[in-house]
């Protein structure tokens, strides 16, 4: 496998979008798609930060705590005056979550600022999903950040879809917007007929590199593994197990910074796509969705015998 060189910056990744308490049977827990995807990011050694919003409440203060005991970054925090802190209800079925989230909240309404703007020209990638876009302030600051990366950042759309915060013009244009499609077999379908794709996975993913012009689509199929396709390669990784599966939560986000991180220091994409389902694996075998990580299991720590 391929390492990363020590002469090589180290990448900068940026989620944007919910942060939020996961109310978990076992407690609340920090959650968030975007905040996930940074935190995992971090984990193997990338400078990364979550772009969201907080209320001016007793759980946003304890946000920004729990966000420094995980030693990420709260600089891009906004604290909303007049909203709640986001939450979300998490129900568990053997071990997959069923979520009741609440609206409106403080990520709803992400300011766009100069420093945002800032961040964005400097990010090596930026992760994304539809939910954060239920609002129009912060779908705009989404687009917004996406408007001012440069050419080469990775712009990933994990599609995340939740309850009914969702519509075809959403999907669309986050996927005139990316160039990574991260999506589940179960959300697949569901895009492929809003979007009006015909025939099998293997054929609705085509269509969707072609149509939307994209670099990458990645499939996870859970138990099941995942898949890796571009114009040139189709590569396919197992999953792995690390114990009994405890919840999923986060399993898909973690996922996602894990690839990403490994394509942006120079992995090969099937190196990637298989410690990218490592680290799920791990997650799966933990309680909520931002475990430690072990030092073995860092990219930046060691190479990885794949």
């Amino acid at each position: 496998m391929q390492t990363q060189n020590s002469n090589k910056q180290v990448p900068l990744l940026v989620g944007i979008g919910e942060l939020l308490w996961d109310l978990l049977p076992g407690g609340r827990r920090l959650g968030g798609a975007p905040a996930n995807f940074a935190y995992h990011a971090a984990q193997q050694g990338a400078e990364a930060y979550a772009i969201s919003a907080i209320g001016d409440d007793t759980e946003g203060l304890d946000i920004l705590s729990e966000i420094k005991n995980k030693q990420m970054s709260t600089e891009y925090l906004a604290i909303v005056q007049g909203q709640s802190t986001g939450t979300v209800t998490v129900e568990l079925n053997d071990g997959f979550p069923a979520y009741i989230i609440h609206a409106p909240v403080a990520w709803d309404f992400i300011p766009f600022e100069d420093r945002i703007a800032a961040l964005a020209r400097k990010a090596d990638a930026v992760c994304f999903g539809t939910l954060a876009q239920r609002g129009e302030v912060s779908a705009a600051t989404i687009r917004r950040f996406i408007a001012h990366t440069r050419p080469d950042c990775l712009k990933i759309f994990d599609v995340n879809l939740r309850q009914h915060f969702f519509n075809r013009e959403v999907i669309e244009l986050s996927l005139k917007q990316c160039n990574l499609l991260k999506i589940s077999d179960e959300e697949l379908p569901v895009v492929a007929e809003l979007l009006g794709l015909h025939g099998n996975a293997e054929k609705s993913i085509s269509q969707l590199l072609q149509r939307y012009n994209l670099k990458y689509v990645v499939l996870t199929k859970g138990v099941k593994g995942s898949e890796f396709s571009d114009e040139n390669a189709y590569i396919t990784v197992p999953a792995f197990k690390f114990g009994p599966k405890i919840d999923t939560v986060g399993c898909g986000d973690s996922f996602t910074a894990v690839l990403a991180t490994g394509l942006l220091i120079g992995l090969a994409p099937a190196d990637a796509m298989r410690h990218a389902s490592m680290i799920a694996g791990i997650v799966c075998a933990s309680a909520g969705a931002m475990p430690e990580i072990p030092e073995e299991l860092k990219i930046r720590c060691h190479p990885l015998e794949v």
